[in-house]
């Protein structure tokens, strides 16, 4: 089995002494003022990543960070969360009681507490936070051939493609709430052979009435490997007599096809079946559990980028963004308009599902010595409002929000930047969504310098945006 990971190295790098002197002051100062002085990483430990493979989590809909990882317990009623905040690893920094797992690994994640944009819809926040940069229309949402390319496409491009197995992965299908997929999920210019691949299993019924299982990597019903090959043999004799450019394209797709369906390395790397049911029950039995565990059985084989979209289907069939949690007066998250904003957000579903197999995904990737190699990340297209709303929920907030990450060179234990008393802007060091995006490509070793070449060979930079590279 391809293995992008032939070192178990299990070092990881420490926070300094001043940072450590940080987080001492902090917790001895305690309360949500110590918070907002949480350590602050610094611009001198600055270094490039080391990442080889990364999960890149989204959570559709805008997480709610004053109910999650940016608490303000000193605010007002109305905007202190409901939720009590409890202790993590990390001395003087508090997390939510929802996520009681993920507490007892932030010393594993760095949290940015600066994000921020201006955009508080749904479509085009969501496109330019997956695609990385403001797209050249600023209403277009969806995938078109002449987008700059993807995240994961740019990757690949600049480090290369290796052995059998796909080098872009979409799980647990593409992001589009009954659309076409939003931008940041193509190769865009690149072409069609820089594409991710897609499951795109089909979804019948909801979270809430039918188990669910994960689609698998197989071969259509009635065909079988024989069938496979005379058809490769067919194309490619096709090949040799047609030579127009169209055919040539066709064919280099049709190979990438059969590497997939034809070799029983890549198939194994999809069968979550090969893995023991109390690990499958440890990250949970439902989309998204099982979503991270193949993406760690991927990345393991050789896979080099993981998307996970973590959405919700309604009774018929639709994609909504599970955490967009107004409440019932705005019930777009599908589960059930009789859920306030604190139901929705407790579902099972939504951050208990998380809780747990985010947490499961942290331990596996590190027991297996993954984790220094692995960049994870978690983010949304915005935050939630400091003010709850009438219903129990929070509304649509760009203007300040918190995103994650892990591993890959990421110093576990640190906070950049810091939102106002009351979570409403940015206090120090934004980050906006092309900041993030130009992170995640600093852990592979890549620059903002680095240029990939247009249809009309021009040299295009491969971010607009500035790493936060004091998180390495």
């Amino acid at each position: 089995m391809l293995n992008l990971f032939p070192s178990r190295r299990t070092d990881w790098p420490q926070l300094s002494r001043r940072q450590w002197l940080s987080l001492a002051s902090v917790a001895g100062a305690g309360g949500a003022t110590g918070l907002d002085r949480a350590v602050r990483a610094e611009s001198s430990t600055s270094n490039s990543g080391r990442a080889r493979a990364c999960i890149s989590i989204f959570l559709c809909g805008g997480p709610s960070q004053p109910d999650l990882w940016d608490l303000k317990p000193e605010a007002a009623s109305g905007i202190r969360s409901e939720f009590a905040p409890i202790a993590t690893t990390v001395p003087g920094l508090q997390f939510s009681e929802l996520i009681p797992q993920v507490a007892r690994h932030a010393d594993k994640l760095a949290l940015i507490r600066s994000m921020t944009h201006t955009d508080n819809a749904h479509g085009t926040a969501i496109a330019r936070s997956i695609l990385g940069q403001k797209p050249v229309d600023p209403a277009a949402e969806y995938v078109a051939r002449q987008d700059p390319p993807g995240v994961g496409a740019i990757v690949n491009r600049c480090l290369g493609v290796k052995g059998p197995l796909p080098s872009w992965v979409i799980l647990p299908r593409y992001f589009g709430t009954n659309s076409p997929p939003y931008k940041g999920q193509s190769g865009g210019f690149l072409g069609r052979g820089w594409d991710p691949v897609m499951l795109d299993k089909e979804r019948k019924g909801s979270l809430t009435d039918a188990p669910l299982t994960l689609g698998e990597l197989e071969l259509a019903e009635g065909m079988n490997t024989a069938r496979l090959a005379a058809r490769r043999h067919l194309s490619g004799s096709l090949g040799k007599t047609l030579q127009a450019e169209s055919v040539a394209s066709t064919n280099e797709l049709f190979e990438a096809a059969h590497g997939l369906l034809g070799s029983p390395s890549v198939r194994q790397a999809f069968e979550l079946a090969r893995e023991p049911e109390s690990l499958r029950e440890r990250y949970g039995r439902n989309e998204y559990g099982q979503s991270l565990l193949l993406s760690r059985r991927l990345v393991e084989s050789g896979v080099r980028f993981v998307n996970v979209f973590w959405t919700f289907f309604d009774t018929k069939g639709c994609q909504f963004n599970l955490w967009d949690n107004h409440g019932v007066a705005n019930d777009v998250c599908g589960i059930d308009g009789q859920l306030t904003g604190r139901q929705q957000l407790t579902h099972q579903y939504c951050t208990p599902s998380f809780d747990r197999s985010f947490s499961a995904l942290l331990e596996d990737l590190e027991e297996r010595g993954l984790l220094h190699e692995t960049l994870i990340t978690v983010a949304g297209e915005f935050g939630r409002t400091p003010k709850i709303n009438a219903t129990g929920g929070r509304d649509h907030w760009a203007h300040c929000y918190t995103q994650l990450l892990a591993g890959g060179g990421v110093q576990g234990g640190a906070v950049w930047g810091a939102s106002d008393r009351q979570g409403a802007y940015v206090a120090r060091d934004p980050v906006s969504p092309d900041d993030f995006a130009a992170t995640t490509l600093h852990a592979f070793g890549l620059t903002p310098e680095t240029t990939i070449t247009d249809p009309l060979g021009r040299p295009i930079p491969i971010t607009p945006g500035h790493p936060v590279t004091a998180l390495f």
